[in-house]
Protein backbone atom coordinates (compact mmCIF):
# COMPACT_ATOMS: atom_id res chain seq x y z
CA UNK A 1 0.00 0.00 0.00
CA UNK A 2 1.01 3.90 -0.64
CA UNK A 3 1.32 5.89 2.50
CA UNK A 4 2.58 9.36 3.48
CA UNK A 5 5.34 8.23 6.23
CA UNK A 6 6.73 10.56 8.71
CA UNK A 7 10.48 8.94 9.43
CA UNK A 8 11.61 11.16 11.64
CA UNK A 9 10.28 14.62 13.85
CA UNK A 10 10.94 17.72 11.47
CA UNK A 11 11.15 16.04 8.35
CA UNK A 12 8.42 16.19 5.47
CA UNK A 13 5.81 13.25 5.51
CA UNK A 14 7.45 10.78 2.57
CA UNK A 15 5.38 9.22 0.01
CA UNK A 16 6.38 5.21 0.36
CA UNK A 17 5.00 1.81 -0.60
CA UNK A 18 4.51 -0.10 2.79
CA UNK A 19 3.29 -3.42 3.35
CA UNK A 20 -0.19 -4.16 3.02
CA UNK A 21 -1.73 -5.25 6.72
CA UNK A 22 -2.79 -8.80 7.26
CA UNK A 23 -6.30 -9.78 9.17
CA UNK A 24 -6.51 -11.58 12.19
CA UNK A 25 -8.84 -12.43 15.12
CA UNK A 26 -9.89 -9.07 16.76
CA UNK A 27 -9.00 -6.72 13.81
CA UNK A 28 -10.71 -5.80 10.47
CA UNK A 29 -8.82 -3.76 7.15
CA UNK A 30 -9.87 -1.17 6.10
CA UNK A 31 -9.24 0.94 2.52
CA UNK A 32 -9.31 4.53 3.65
CA UNK A 33 -11.52 7.05 1.29
CA UNK A 34 -10.41 10.50 3.48
CA UNK A 35 -8.57 11.38 6.50
CA UNK A 36 -8.78 14.43 8.50
CA UNK A 37 -5.96 16.85 8.75
CA UNK A 38 -5.87 19.09 12.00
CA UNK A 39 -4.44 22.08 12.17
CA UNK A 40 -1.86 21.51 14.64
CA UNK A 41 -0.38 18.16 12.85
CA UNK A 42 2.78 20.48 11.74
CA UNK A 43 3.46 20.99 15.51
CA UNK A 44 2.63 17.28 16.09
CA UNK A 45 5.26 16.10 13.03
CA UNK A 46 7.83 18.67 13.55
CA UNK A 47 8.37 17.34 17.36
CA UNK A 48 6.92 20.49 19.48
CA UNK A 49 4.24 19.07 21.10
CA UNK A 50 6.17 16.37 22.44
CA UNK A 51 3.57 13.94 21.39
CA UNK A 52 4.62 9.73 21.81
CA UNK A 53 4.78 8.47 18.31
CA UNK A 54 7.47 6.20 16.99
CA UNK A 55 8.41 6.92 14.14
CA UNK A 56 8.87 5.56 10.62
CA UNK A 57 4.90 6.15 11.21
CA UNK A 58 2.54 6.67 8.56
CA UNK A 59 0.66 9.10 10.81
CA UNK A 60 -3.84 10.24 11.07
CA UNK A 61 -5.82 9.52 13.22
CA UNK A 62 -9.55 8.49 12.55
CA UNK A 63 -10.87 8.22 8.86
CA UNK A 64 -13.32 6.98 6.47
CA UNK A 65 -12.99 4.18 4.66
CA UNK A 66 -14.71 1.04 3.03
CA UNK A 67 -14.49 -2.45 5.17
CA UNK A 68 -11.61 -4.53 2.77
CA UNK A 69 -11.07 -7.79 5.08
CA UNK A 70 -11.98 -8.69 8.28
CA UNK A 71 -11.12 -11.46 11.36
CA UNK A 72 -12.84 -14.82 11.47
CA UNK A 73 -14.66 -13.44 14.48
CA UNK A 74 -16.36 -10.51 13.02
CA UNK A 75 -19.85 -11.07 12.88
CA UNK A 76 -21.48 -8.11 11.60
CA UNK A 77 -19.75 -6.14 9.49
CA UNK A 78 -19.07 -6.49 5.20
CA UNK A 79 -17.01 -6.18 3.03
CA UNK A 80 -17.38 -2.94 1.29
CA UNK A 81 -19.44 -1.41 4.34
CA UNK A 82 -18.69 2.58 4.45
CA UNK A 83 -17.38 2.84 8.51
CA UNK A 84 -15.82 5.43 10.61
CA UNK A 85 -12.40 4.57 11.66
CA UNK A 86 -12.38 5.45 15.92
CA UNK A 87 -8.49 6.25 16.55
CA UNK A 88 -9.11 5.41 20.38
CA UNK A 89 -7.69 2.46 21.05
CA UNK A 90 -8.23 0.95 24.56
CA UNK A 91 -6.16 -2.43 25.82
CA UNK A 92 -8.27 -4.77 26.25
CA UNK A 93 -6.85 -6.48 29.28
CA UNK A 94 -7.43 -3.61 31.58
CA UNK A 95 -10.93 -3.17 31.44
CA UNK A 96 -11.56 -0.57 34.64
CA UNK A 97 -7.62 1.20 33.93
CA UNK A 98 -7.04 1.02 30.11
CA UNK A 99 -3.80 1.85 28.49
CA UNK A 100 -4.95 4.20 25.35
CA UNK A 101 -3.56 5.11 22.32
CA UNK A 102 -4.79 7.56 19.12
CA UNK A 103 -3.53 5.18 16.25
CA UNK A 104 -1.34 6.93 14.13
CA UNK A 105 -1.20 9.74 16.33
CA UNK A 106 0.35 9.57 20.04
CA UNK A 107 0.32 6.85 22.74
CA UNK A 108 -0.08 8.11 26.39
CA UNK A 109 1.81 6.38 28.88
CA UNK A 110 4.88 3.78 28.17
CA UNK A 111 2.62 0.65 29.14
CA UNK A 112 0.43 1.66 25.89
CA UNK A 113 3.27 1.22 23.79
CA UNK A 114 2.81 -2.19 22.62
CA UNK A 115 -0.59 -1.29 21.52
CA UNK A 116 0.85 1.95 19.37
CA UNK A 117 3.49 -0.99 18.20
CA UNK A 118 1.06 -3.03 17.06
CA UNK A 119 -1.67 -0.91 15.68
CA UNK A 120 1.13 1.32 14.53
CA UNK A 121 -0.07 2.88 11.14
CA UNK A 122 -2.54 5.75 10.97
CA UNK A 123 -5.32 7.08 8.56
CA UNK A 124 -2.78 8.62 6.15
CA UNK A 125 -2.57 5.34 3.84
CA UNK A 126 -4.17 3.51 1.96
CA UNK A 127 -5.06 0.57 4.17
CA UNK A 128 -5.72 0.95 7.81
CA UNK A 129 -5.69 -2.29 10.72
CA UNK A 130 -7.46 -1.70 13.45
CA UNK A 131 -9.22 -3.69 16.10
CA UNK A 132 -12.79 -4.68 15.13
CA UNK A 133 -14.66 -2.37 18.00
CA UNK A 134 -13.26 0.43 16.05
CA UNK A 135 -15.02 0.31 12.52
CA UNK A 136 -18.16 2.16 13.27
CA UNK A 137 -21.11 1.14 10.15
CA UNK A 138 -21.84 4.74 8.43
CA UNK A 139 -24.69 3.35 5.96
CA UNK A 140 -24.54 4.39 2.45
CA UNK A 141 -22.84 7.65 1.45
CA UNK A 142 -21.31 8.48 -1.89
CA UNK A 143 -17.41 8.56 -2.60
CA UNK A 144 -17.27 12.45 -3.16
CA UNK A 145 -19.04 12.65 0.81
CA UNK A 146 -16.53 10.97 2.35
CA UNK A 147 -14.67 14.06 2.88
CA UNK A 148 -17.34 15.79 4.69
CA UNK A 149 -18.12 12.47 7.15
CA UNK A 150 -13.88 13.21 8.35
CA UNK A 151 -15.57 15.90 10.29
CA UNK A 152 -16.97 13.09 12.56
CA UNK A 153 -13.73 13.55 14.58
CA UNK A 154 -14.31 17.41 15.07
CA UNK A 155 -17.85 16.49 16.25
CA UNK A 156 -17.22 13.68 18.46
CA UNK A 157 -14.78 15.26 21.01
CA UNK A 158 -17.26 17.92 21.76
CA UNK A 159 -19.71 15.74 22.14
CA UNK A 160 -18.10 13.78 24.71
CA UNK A 161 -17.96 16.74 26.96
CA UNK A 162 -21.44 17.41 26.70
CA UNK A 163 -22.27 13.84 27.30
CA UNK A 164 -20.13 13.73 30.23
CA UNK A 165 -21.59 17.44 31.52
CA UNK A 166 -24.97 15.88 31.37
CA UNK A 167 -26.55 18.81 28.89
CA UNK A 168 -29.84 18.85 29.35
CA UNK A 169 -32.67 20.25 26.38
CA UNK A 170 -33.10 23.81 27.31
CA UNK A 171 -29.92 24.42 29.66
CA UNK A 172 -27.64 27.56 28.81
CA UNK A 173 -23.74 26.36 28.00
CA UNK A 174 -20.69 28.13 27.41
CA UNK A 175 -18.26 26.97 25.13
CA UNK A 176 -14.73 28.30 25.85
CA UNK A 177 -12.25 28.41 22.87
CA UNK A 178 -15.46 28.51 21.05
CA UNK A 179 -13.33 29.99 17.84
CA UNK A 180 -11.64 26.74 17.23
CA UNK A 181 -12.16 23.86 15.62
CA UNK A 182 -13.54 21.67 18.60
CA UNK A 183 -15.19 24.59 20.36
CA UNK A 184 -16.78 26.05 17.19
CA UNK A 185 -17.91 22.44 16.88
CA UNK A 186 -18.99 22.15 20.11
CA UNK A 187 -21.42 25.41 19.64
CA UNK A 188 -23.31 23.09 16.77
CA UNK A 189 -23.76 20.02 19.15
CA UNK A 190 -25.20 21.48 22.08
CA UNK A 191 -27.31 22.87 19.76
CA UNK A 192 -28.41 19.38 18.02
CA UNK A 193 -28.58 18.40 21.76
CA UNK A 194 -31.22 20.63 22.58
CA UNK A 195 -29.33 23.48 24.06
CA UNK A 196 -31.16 26.51 25.02
CA UNK A 197 -28.98 29.06 24.85
CA UNK A 198 -25.18 28.90 23.90
CA UNK A 199 -22.58 31.15 25.01
CA UNK A 200 -19.84 31.06 22.40
CA UNK A 201 -16.62 32.42 23.70
CA UNK A 202 -13.26 33.81 22.57
CA UNK A 203 -10.25 36.37 21.78
CA UNK A 204 -11.66 36.16 18.01
CA UNK A 205 -14.67 38.15 17.73
CA UNK A 206 -15.37 38.19 13.80
CA UNK A 207 -15.11 34.24 13.83
CA UNK A 208 -17.79 33.81 17.09
CA UNK A 209 -19.88 36.05 15.22
CA UNK A 210 -20.06 34.04 12.44
CA UNK A 211 -20.79 31.18 14.12
CA UNK A 212 -23.60 33.01 15.67
CA UNK A 213 -24.49 34.47 12.59
CA UNK A 214 -24.43 30.23 10.76
CA UNK A 215 -26.74 28.73 13.86
CA UNK A 216 -28.84 30.95 14.98
CA UNK A 217 -30.41 33.43 18.00
CA UNK A 218 -29.34 30.58 20.75
CA UNK A 219 -25.68 31.65 20.24
CA UNK A 220 -24.12 34.58 22.04
CA UNK A 221 -21.13 35.70 21.15
CA UNK A 222 -18.93 37.03 24.21
CA UNK A 223 -15.09 38.14 23.05
CA UNK A 224 -12.77 37.43 25.98
CA UNK A 225 -10.47 40.63 26.79
CA UNK A 226 -8.42 38.96 29.69
CA UNK A 227 -10.26 40.52 32.45
CA UNK A 228 -11.68 37.64 34.63
CA UNK A 229 -14.15 39.85 36.49
CA UNK A 230 -15.28 41.52 33.12
CA UNK A 231 -15.25 38.78 31.17
CA UNK A 232 -17.32 36.53 33.69
CA UNK A 233 -19.82 39.85 33.70
CA UNK A 234 -20.26 39.49 29.79
CA UNK A 235 -20.91 35.87 30.02
CA UNK A 236 -23.48 36.16 32.63
CA UNK A 237 -25.03 38.78 30.61
CA UNK A 238 -24.86 37.04 27.33
CA UNK A 239 -26.65 34.45 29.41
CA UNK A 240 -29.34 36.20 31.17
CA UNK A 241 -28.28 34.76 34.63
CA UNK A 242 -25.97 31.89 35.80
CA UNK A 243 -25.34 29.06 33.29
CA UNK A 244 -26.03 25.77 33.57
CA UNK A 245 -22.74 24.03 32.42
CA UNK A 246 -19.10 24.60 30.72
CA UNK A 247 -17.44 23.01 28.10
CA UNK A 248 -13.78 24.61 28.18
CA UNK A 249 -11.75 23.81 24.95
CA UNK A 250 -9.65 26.52 25.77
CA UNK A 251 -5.93 25.61 24.20
CA UNK A 252 -2.34 25.39 25.56
CA UNK A 253 -1.70 29.18 25.43
CA UNK A 254 -5.04 30.06 27.49
CA UNK A 255 -4.18 31.29 30.92
CA UNK A 256 -6.03 29.97 34.07
CA UNK A 257 -8.27 33.14 34.32
CA UNK A 258 -9.65 32.55 31.05
CA UNK A 259 -10.75 29.02 32.79
CA UNK A 260 -12.25 30.52 35.87
CA UNK A 261 -14.02 33.75 34.15
CA UNK A 262 -16.33 30.50 32.56
CA UNK A 263 -16.06 28.32 35.49
CA UNK A 264 -17.48 30.50 38.14
CA UNK A 265 -20.29 31.87 36.18
CA UNK A 266 -22.25 28.45 36.69
CA UNK A 267 -25.67 28.47 38.67
CA UNK A 268 -25.66 26.23 41.71
CA UNK A 269 -25.09 22.72 40.59
CA UNK A 270 -23.48 23.78 37.78
CA UNK A 271 -21.31 21.35 35.57
CA UNK A 272 -17.81 22.04 34.59
CA UNK A 273 -15.88 19.50 31.72
CA UNK A 274 -12.37 20.31 31.02
CA UNK A 275 -11.50 19.46 27.73
CA UNK A 276 -8.76 21.88 26.59
CA UNK A 277 -4.58 22.51 26.63
CA UNK A 278 -3.59 24.09 29.33
CA UNK A 279 -0.33 23.35 30.61
CA UNK A 280 2.09 24.04 33.60
CA UNK A 281 0.81 26.82 35.94
CA UNK A 282 -1.76 27.96 33.80
CA UNK A 283 -3.60 24.45 34.27
CA UNK A 284 -3.83 25.14 38.34
CA UNK A 285 -6.75 26.27 38.91
CA UNK A 286 -7.54 28.25 41.87
CA UNK A 287 -11.29 26.78 42.70
CA UNK A 288 -12.38 27.23 46.18
CA UNK A 289 -12.98 24.37 47.94
CA UNK A 290 -15.89 26.23 50.29
CA UNK A 291 -17.40 27.48 46.84
CA UNK A 292 -17.61 23.99 45.53
CA UNK A 293 -18.96 22.46 48.01
CA UNK A 294 -21.41 25.20 48.67
CA UNK A 295 -22.74 25.76 45.31
CA UNK A 296 -22.83 21.91 44.66
CA UNK A 297 -20.62 22.40 41.46
CA UNK A 298 -19.32 19.70 39.63
CA UNK A 299 -15.72 19.98 37.73
CA UNK A 300 -15.18 17.26 35.16
CA UNK A 301 -12.06 16.20 33.27
CA UNK A 302 -13.03 14.53 30.31
CA UNK A 303 -10.67 13.18 27.41
CA UNK A 304 -12.63 11.85 23.95
CA UNK A 305 -15.88 10.44 24.22
CA UNK A 306 -17.41 6.93 25.03
CA UNK A 307 -17.47 4.54 22.31
CA UNK A 308 -21.43 4.60 22.36
CA UNK A 309 -20.90 8.55 21.26
CA UNK A 310 -19.91 7.43 17.51
CA UNK A 311 -23.24 5.37 16.58
CA UNK A 312 -25.17 8.31 18.36
CA UNK A 313 -23.37 11.12 16.34
CA UNK A 314 -24.01 9.19 13.55
CA UNK A 315 -27.72 9.46 14.43
CA UNK A 316 -27.66 13.31 14.87
CA UNK A 317 -26.10 13.77 11.31
CA UNK A 318 -28.68 11.52 9.73
CA UNK A 319 -31.29 13.46 11.04
CA UNK A 320 -30.36 16.44 10.10
CA UNK A 321 -29.50 17.96 13.47
CA UNK A 322 -26.05 18.42 12.57
CA UNK A 323 -25.08 19.97 9.37
CA UNK A 324 -21.78 18.66 7.99
CA UNK A 325 -22.46 21.19 4.98
CA UNK A 326 -21.36 23.82 7.21
CA UNK A 327 -17.37 23.16 7.09
CA UNK A 328 -15.66 24.70 4.00
CA UNK A 329 -13.26 21.98 3.08
CA UNK A 330 -10.31 21.49 0.72
CA UNK A 331 -9.17 18.21 -0.52
CA UNK A 332 -5.87 16.59 -1.57
CA UNK A 333 -4.65 13.50 -2.59
CA UNK A 334 -2.24 11.28 -0.74
CA UNK A 335 0.69 12.48 -2.89
CA UNK A 336 0.43 16.39 -1.28
CA UNK A 337 0.25 15.23 2.37
CA UNK A 338 2.62 17.89 2.57
CA UNK A 339 0.43 20.37 1.28
CA UNK A 340 -2.35 18.95 3.20
CA UNK A 341 -0.51 19.59 6.52
CA UNK A 342 0.60 23.35 5.76
CA UNK A 343 -3.08 24.14 4.45
CA UNK A 344 -4.06 22.97 8.22
CA UNK A 345 -2.16 24.88 9.63
CA UNK A 346 -2.58 28.11 7.82
CA UNK A 347 -6.81 27.41 7.59
CA UNK A 348 -7.08 26.61 11.21
CA UNK A 349 -10.47 27.53 12.78
CA UNK A 350 -14.24 26.69 13.30
CA UNK A 351 -15.28 25.81 9.80
CA UNK A 352 -12.02 24.87 8.11
CA UNK A 353 -11.90 20.79 7.40
CA UNK A 354 -8.66 19.59 5.66
CA UNK A 355 -8.86 15.84 3.98
CA UNK A 356 -6.28 13.94 2.78
CA UNK A 357 -7.75 11.32 0.25
CA UNK A 358 -5.80 8.37 0.00
CA UNK A 359 -7.98 6.95 -2.51
CA UNK A 360 -6.91 9.20 -5.43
Amino acid sequence: MKAAVLNAFGSPLDIQTLPDPLPGAGSVIVDIVAAGVTSYAANVFNGSRNYQLDPPVAPGAGGIGRVRATGPDSTRLRLGEWVYCEPTIRSRDALTDPDTILQGWTYRTPAARPLHAFYHHGSFAEQMLLPTENATPLGDIRPDEAGRWTALGRLLVPYGGLLAGDLQAGETVVVSGASGGFGGAGVAVALAMGAGRVVATGRNLAALEDIAARLGPRVRPVRMAGDEAADRARIVEAADGPVDMVLDFLPREASASQVMAAATAVRHGGRIVLMGGLRGAAGDLPLNYNWLMHNDVTVRGKWMYERDAIPRMIRLIRAGLVDLGQFEMAEFPLDEANAAVAHAAANAGPRQLTVLRPDR
